[in-house]
Formats: C-alpha cells, sequence, structure tokens
C-alpha cells in the first residue's frame, strides 16, 4: 500500500488443538487465509523456524510435537475466528540471506467431502434430502435451508462429495460453508452473513468495479423431457429472477435490451426431467449469470465479518456504484510491514441510476 494507507497494524492469534500457540502468535511472518463462494476454506500460515531449541539453536518445528498433519489450527482476530480448520500440508524453506522457514496449510472440513470420491445415485429425493445423506455419510450435522424439486433420479457420477454438493447447490441457487462441524445449505438469498459498512478513503483503501454486459442474457430457458408425462419441457427465466436485489437498479438484462439488443440462451445439456426441475434450473442459471454484472475488487481493513456471505455497504463510489454488494470472495493477508488487511471480491445485479 502506498503512503497515507489506513490499513491497521494487527497481528492475528494463532491456536492449535484449541489452544493458544504463542510462540507460533510471534513467529509468524506471512499469513493467507482464503474463503470463496464455492465453499472451500484455506490458510496458510508461514512462521520462522530457526532459534533456540533442545539446549541450542536449531529447527523449531520440525520435532512433530506442535505442528502435526490432521491437528486442528485456527486463526483469531481480536477474539473473532478468521479461520478453523485441520493441518493438511507442512512446507519448510530455506531461502538465501535469511532464517528458514516452515509454512502451514490447513482446510476446514471439506477437505473430507473433497477427497471422497463415488459414483452412486438417489431416487425420489429432493436436494435437501441428499445434502443431509452426504453430511450423514461424513459425521456432520446438516443446516439446510433450501427449496426446490423433488427428483426421479439424481445421479453422482465418479464425483467428489465436495463437487457433487457444489453442482446441486448451483442448480437450485444454493450456496454452501462448513462452520465447525456444521454443513449449511441455504438459498443465495437467505445466506444472511451479517452487514458491513466500509467508506473510501477510510476503510476502503482501494476498489476497482465494472459493469459488463458481455455475459448477461435477456433470458435463460432450460429444455428437457418430462418422462412420466410424455412431453418436451421448456422453462424460462428472466430479470424478474432478480427483481427484488436490484435496489432500485437497472439490471444487465434490461441494459442490454436497450445498450444491443435481446440476447437470449437454451441450455440443453442439464437434461431435467420435470417442469419444475427445468424452472428451477433456470432461475438459478440467470440469477448466477444476472449478479455478475457489477463486479468489483477492494482492499479494507480486516474486519472479521468481511465473509462470503456478508452484505458490505460501499460509500463515497459516486451514484453508480455505491450502495451493496454481495461478498463472494475474502482473502485476509499479514505480514509483517502492512499488519493486517482483507482483498475481498463483490457483485451485485444492478447498476445505480445518475
Amino acid at each position: 500500500m502506498g503512503e497515507g494507507s489506513r490499513l491497521a497494524p494487527a497481528r492475528p492469534q494463532v491456536e492449535l488443538d484449541g489452544q493458544p500457540a504463542t510462540s507460533l502468535t510471534e513467529g509468524l511472518i506471512r499469513l493467507r487465509v482464503h474463503e470463496d463462494q464455492d465453499g472451500l476454506f484455506s490458510c496458510e500460515a508461514t512462521f520462522g523456524n530457526w532459534g533456540p531449541a533442545g539446549g541450542g539453536v536449531g529447527f523449531l518445528y520440525f520435532g512433530r510435537d506442535q505442528i502435526e498433519f490432521g491437528k486442528p489450527f485456527a486463526i483469531k482476530l481480536s477474539g473473532t475466528t478468521l479461520f478453523g480448520g485441520r493441518i493438511s500440508a507442512l512446507e519448510a524453506t530455506f531461502p538465501d540471506g535469511r532464517s528458514p522457514e516452515v509454512t502451514v496449510l490447513a482446510e476446514d472440513r471439506f477437505q473430507d467431502l473433497r477427497m471422497t470420491r463415488r459414483t452412486r445415485s438417489f431416487a425420489q429425493v429432493s436436494d435437501a434430502d441428499v445434502i443431509g445423506q452426504v453430511a450423514s455419510d461424513h459425521g456432520l450435522t446438516p443446516d439446510v435451508d433450501v427449496s426446490g424439486p423433488t427428483h426421479k433420479l439424481l445421479a453422482q457420477l465418479n464425483q467428489s462429495d465436495l463437487a457433487f454438493l457444489r453442482e446441486r447447490a448451483r442448480a437450485i441457487d444454493a450456496e454452501l460453508w462448513i462452520d465447525d462441524r456444521t454443513l449449511s445449505v441455504k438459498q443465495h438469498a437467505r445466506r444472511n452473513g451479517g452487514r458491513i459498512r466500509f467508506g473510501y478513503g477510510n476503510e476502503l483503501s482501494e476498489f476497482a468495479v465494472v459493469a459488463d454486459l458481455a455475459d448477461q442474457r435477456s433470458s435463460v430457458t432450460v429444455t428437457g423431457w418430462d418422462v412420466a408425462g410424455k412431453q418436451g419441457l421448456s422453462e424460462q427465466a428472466d430479470d424478474a429472477a432478480v427483481s427484488g436485489e436490484l435496489a432500485n437498479g437497472d439490471s444487465g438484462a434490461s441494459v442490454l435490451r436497450t445498450a444491443l439488443a435481446e440476447r437470449k440462451e437454451t441450455v440443453a445439456h442439464t437434461v431435467p426431467l420435470a417442469g419444475d426441475e427445468a424452472k428451477a434450473r433456470a432461475e438459478a442459471l440467470f440469477r448466477r449469470r444476472a449478479r455478475r454484472f457489477v463486479r468489483g475488487h477492494g482492499i479494507a481493513q480486516t474486519d472479521p465479518q468481511l465473509r462470503v456471505g456478508a452484505t458490505v455497504q460501499l460509500d463515497g463510489l459516486g451514484p453508480l456504484f455505491s450502495g451493496d454488494y454481495y461478498v463472494s470472495d475474502a482473502i485476509h493477508r499479514f505480514d509483517a510491514e502492512q499488519g493486517m488487511r482483507t482483498d475481498f471480491t463483490v457483485e451485485r445485479p444492478g447498476l445505480g441510476r445518475p
């Protein structure tokens, strides 16, 4: 950051197995905690690895008595958890001109789902039923708030459990995440990840934003075949699907129609088997595109509430781009020079009016 940055210096605290790890907190050199909209939460923490050890001087963390595979690993800031997971990898670095370092790489419990690959089928189930089954397979508590059709058949074909859940969540406009041992899957509009407010030149240090018509569509139609009714399916979604999220702004679909022309898209590869399934898929596909009409990337002071699913109100950006955004990606960073700061990505379906 340049001169005059208002990023607040802070040192995060490290916990191992639920207990404060003072030596690791003091020896922390760099930190990167990443959360995205697909659910996987990861952490990379680098520590100095040379100093007084065993009555002499040597490596600090190669004994595996402190840093060990599978051990619970957490990062906290002012008592609030930024990351909680388990150690999955250790990296040693021996740089020229400075002391050796060790990097801990950790993931949340989605790691279990990512590393479990299956082929199986589910008959006469809702997506909530399937989510509950996967949660049970991994000893997790499901927290599910989704609506959607009952499927005659769902197949998991050589997919990891995480990839399968992501696919099901996208099909019904839902998002998934893990908090300790609770697997949460909720409709995008019901996630309610909290609300914060940043002002440009204050909490918000940098921001770049674009309103882009390249990926927008006037409507999305999903086609398929109704096996029971022995007839074709065709369900359409348009900007009415995001009307409640526009906050008096102009949707990408409406701007597209006015500035260029109608741009309709038909999707056939999803092969829905019933009308309600086709309708849910069409709306989910349209909303996913529509919400990416206005996308921004910023750097702000680290706030534990700045997480995926939160609503952030950005002030001081002019009439087109000020207002509420949905946080879709967040990376909390730390180093000795700049302290804590957060890179984040936001999106929304509506462009403000002059």
